[in-house]
């Protein structure tokens, strides 16, 4: 079976798992509908008390803003792992066309909120919307219009760079003439050209971390999730995806990143915020935190509120 073949196998298995998902949330809903039915005919076996069974079913467009100014809304977000919390009781806002940097040390709840917003982990307690959609009762409108670039890559290795940014443009049911524009210009902008053509598994870390950039930004999504997207990258390949996400800024996306370097943050981010131990403890933009705690820079910052280096472990 040749490299071609594997993608499209790979390619059907995949959109027989989305397929069967479907199906499943359908079932989901014929169980909701079965029960509201229940109700109504509960009501009227129970004359006068009919008005004290309220059925409240929020639909989509009930819930989607378009028009908000705010990409993100968290309220009151948490996330319990048994007896451990992880996210504790987070609120924020993020504004449309906002580079936003969440900081803090690893195992402060960074991912941990991020795969709540993308629809990895159900949130224990609060509320969230992404693009005007709560993440409870939303989520596939959500996964529609975000891009993720996961800490671990989601790359193919038996497949070439290009062959696996066209897997992941064919399940989004991408245009192929504009699939493959897309991935020209991503493949030019970072210098991953002439190695697009080669199979992943003889990539670099670096290079790993590229491609992953580039599946996550594909679907042209309006707002991104970048969980470390420079980790194992030299010094000089990280800067030049500074400039590449720095662009996107410049095409109205929101964009999300998480990372534990400090340069990075100040050299891209809007505003950014601190969590530790769950729990967000200083918010503003990095001159606004520097200037506050008279400190040089956000890792003297980060020193002077938690008494330890961003990238210590809990």
């Amino acid at each position: 079976m040749d490299d071609e073949e594997k993608m499209e196998e790979l390619i059907d298995d995949l959109k027989k798992d989305i397929k069967t998902k479907d199906n499943e949330i359908v079932r989901h809903l014929d169980k909701i509908e079965a029960l509201e039915q229940e109700i109504m005919r509960l009501q009227n076996l129970i004359p006068g008390e009919a008005s004290k069974i309220k059925i409240k079913r929020e639909k989509p467009e009930d819930i989607f803003d378009p028009d908000g100014e705010s990409a993100i809304v968290v309220k009151d977000l948490v996330k319990k792992f048994d007896d451990v919390t992880a996210v504790n009781g987070i609120n924020l806002e993020i504004k449309k066309g906002e580079l936003f940097g969440l900081l803090g040390p690893n195992g402060a709840g960074k991912t941990t909120t991020i795969n709540m917003l993308v629809g990895l982990l159900n949130p224990t307690e609060g509320t969230a919307t992404v693009g005007g959609y709560d993440v409870k009762r939303d989520i596939n409108k959500i996964k529609e219009i975000i891009g993720v670039c996961p800490q671990e890559p989601s790359v193919f290795k038996f497949l070439k760079g290009r062959e696996n940014v066209e897997l992941f443009g064919n399940l989004f049911e991408m245009d192929k003439n504009v699939l493959k524009e897309r991935a020209d210009k991503f493949f030019k902008a970072s210098g991953l050209e002439e190695a697009s053509n080669r199979k992943a598994k003889g990539y670099s870390g670096g290079m790993v971390r590229q491609l992953n950039l580039i599946i996550a930004l594909i679907n042209d999504p309006q707002i991104v999730f970048l969980d470390e997207p420079t980790v194992g990258m030299d010094a000089r390949v990280r800067r030049k995806t500074w400039t590449f996400i720095g662009d996107l800024k410049q095409q109205d996306k929101t964009i999300v990143l998480t990372t534990h370097y400090i340069e990075e943050a100040e050299a891209l981010c809007d505003r950014v915020g601190i969590v530790d131990y769950g729990e967000l403890i200083a918010l503003g933009s990095p001159k606004e935190l520097m200037k506050k705690h008279d400190a040089k820079n956000l890792e003297e910052v980060f020193m002077k509120i938690t008494g330890r280096r961003i990238m210590e472990g809990v």
